[in-house]
């Protein structure tokens, strides 16, 4: 049973529906490529990455940017205010 969701294909991050435990398998459902456990704990409806993110890239959650990491983030890792920082973007001209 799915204990995360991701909305698009797009996401760098999948939300937790329920705690998710150091070490336990975060599933998302058929759209995820493979398995991987969590590296810390992911409280309820906080970010877990579900990809290797890069310092300084966008992160994508329901298909749309929230920031971008201030550091490496390894794939099952806490997302949240700590590694993320804000980033404006230029709305205007889109």
């Amino acid at each position: 049973m799915s204990n995360a969701i991701i909305i698009s294909p797009a996401d760098d991050v999948a939300v937790a529906i329920e705690p998710i435990a150091a070490g336990e398998a975060v599933d998302y459902g058929p759209a995820q490529a493979e398995a991987f456990c969590a590296r810390e704990d992911i409280p309820i409806y906080h970010k877990v990455a579900v990809r290797d993110l890069a310092a300084g890239q966008k992160i994508c959650k329901y298909g749309e940017h929230i920031g971008e990491a201030l550091y490496d983030i390894a794939r099952g890792s806490h997302v949240h205010v700590h590694n993320v920082g804000s980033v404006r973007e230029d709305l205007d001209n889109k």
